[in-house]
């Protein structure tokens, strides 16, 4: 049985509707922020392809303006109104990429999060979830989503985890900018 990697020349980073209007009531909604930044910062040294989507923009307002300024020059902004951002755009997205495997960070938990994992993964995608990147509205939604997507083969990581398996060597050329970022994660501890 093969068993799930990050490769950095199949894998995309999701950004999943972390919007203005959905921030106040986040748990740990500094800390998300932070690592979603970071996760972003590494996806443009690394050189992969982002995803952004936004759930009804004109209601919930644009992804936080923390994060837009993170996103590296060629990300794709996808608006939706679906909770799963398995939606046409990102799956054509990927494919024109040829990423089968995606690192997915956002919001929320319990709804869209799950809805996209379980969605990518019935479609045959590899789906990691950058566990200290992912938030809710209500604290206790996010355990058992991820669990659920566990079940469903999902694979669930951290943003440190994530950053080394996608370099795999430290004599990788953008180790020393990853170090770096490294060294602003939030652990929360």
């Amino acid at each position: 049985m093969p068993i799930p990697r990050l490769k950095i020349d199949d894998t995309a980073l999701l950004l999943i509707d972390v919007q203005e209007r959905l921030l106040p009531t986040l748990a740990d909604r500094d800390r998300m922020l932070n690592n979603c930044s970071v996760l972003l910062r590494m996806a443009d040294v690394l050189d992969l392809p982002v995803l952004v989507t936004e759930q009804n923009p004109n209601g919930l307002g644009r992804t936080a303006a923390q994060l837009r300024d993170a996103f590296p020059e060629n990300t794709v902004v996808i608006e939706k109104t679906r909770f799963s951002a398995a939606v046409d755009d990102v799956v054509k997205a990927l494919q024109d990429r040829q990423r089968s495997t995606v690192l997915i960070t956002g919001i929320e938990a319990q709804v869209c999060v799950l809805q996209t994992s379980l969605d990518l993964l019935a479609a045959g995608r590899l789906c990691f979830l950058c566990s200290d990147a992912i938030s809710a509205g209500q604290r206790d939604q996010i355990a058992p989503a991820l669990d659920r997507i566990r079940t469903a083969g999902g694979v669930v990581t951290g943003v440190l985890s994530a950053m080394y398996e996608l370099m795999a060597d430290s004599t990788h050329p953008a180790f020393r900018q990853c170090l770096e970022l490294a060294k602003s994660v939030d652990q929360g501890v």
